[in-house]
């Protein structure tokens, strides 16, 4: 009888004591929605509202003042028959191929350069960083200043020494590699990536390459450069979001020019959407840019696949 009992009331204690958890559970639930509420409500209001809309205006004709008015994919076909469309996507295309393996090797080397145990490291480190966080269009009126081709600091220095300094902003040789130029001032951001991963990376490896007699260089792309793969894939990545949206500096400086040599496809898609108020056509072009990002994404994933690796077994 007593077996019996005892037998009869595990489960209701068992049952009691889930009932317990679960309503911790359900406790928990609540405060992490609460919590994170004030960041779901922005995301939809001012994200993820905007991309529906964006995908719906995408198929009507819409100039602000009246209703709009649904085309199809009349504004999708319509790029492909569009010349600036090219001319935008081949200039930011270019953009791209220079701008992000300068910033993956500068932000490399200074990384591994700030991970040495020198006098003056921390100041060293937020110098380098410190760029990366001023406003963009205060870095583009900077720039403007520094390569003015007439007075410009830059140009002045390269006279000294007998060089005729070029039309930086007014070359249609030069335009995309001053912008280039301009990007290596936000390489702190990267920098500071990098060198994250450099730190986590464990010493006895190193120790035990110098014992086998490897070089310095040996090292670094036997041991540094593997480990630290997943941290330039991502770098790599964020590279070419960041460089496909390029925007501000032809804004503020070129206006596109000269021969449209500057005229990014972010660029394009704002003189679209708040210079002719074509809203449904400014749509079909964001979006075309998201496949295209995101296909390069995609792509980068896939080639990554045989050359990053995740994990680092001490055994």
């Amino acid at each position: 009888m007593d077996q019996k009992t005892s037998f009869s009331a595990n489960p209701i204690k068992v049952v009691e004591k889930k009932q317990k958890l679960s309503a911790e559970a359900r406790k928990e639930q609540r405060a992490f929605w609460i919590f994170i509420s004030p960041w779901v409500i922005g995301f939809l209001l001012f994200t993820g509202g905007p991309i529906i809309a964006s995908l719906i205006l995408s198929f009507t004709d819409y100039n602000v003042i009246d209703s709009p008015k649904f085309v199809g994919f009349k504004n999708f076909v319509g790029l492909f028959d569009d010349k600036l469309f090219y001319k935008s996507l081949t200039v930011t295309s270019y953009y791209v191929v220079l701008a992000v393996p300068f910033s993956i090797i500068i932000g490399l080397t200074l990384a591994i350069l700030l991970n040495q145990k020198v006098k003056g490291q921390a100041f060293f480190r937020t110098m380098f960083y410190a760029p990366s966080i001023i406003s963009g269009v205060s870095v583009a009126f900077l720039w403007s200043w520094l390569l003015n081709p007439d007075f410009g600091i830059v140009n002045g220095i390269l006279n000294i020494f007998g060089i005729e300094g070029p039309g930086w902003f007014t070359s249609t040789k030069a335009v995309i590699p001053s912008m280039v130029l301009m990007q290596l001032t936000a390489v702190g951001g990267t920098m500071v990536i990098f060198l994250a991963g450099l730190q986590s990376l464990p010493a006895e490896l190193y120790e035990a390459a110098a014992i086998d007699g490897a070089s310095k260089l040996k090292q670094f792309f036997k041991i540094t450069v593997p480990l630290i793969s997943p941290v330039i894939l991502f770098n790599t990545i964020m590279g070419i979001i960041g460089s496909f949206q390029v925007f501000t500096q032809a804004y503020i400086i070129t206006k596109g020019g000269p021969d449209w040599m500057s005229y990014f496809y972010v660029l394009y898609l704002f003189d679209t959407a708040f210079g002719q108020f074509r809203m449904g056509y400014a749509s079909a072009q964001a979006w075309i840019l998201f496949i295209i990002i995101f296909t390069f994404t995609m792509l980068s994933l896939w080639a990554s696949r045989r050359l990053v690796h995740y994990e680092y077994d001490s055994k």
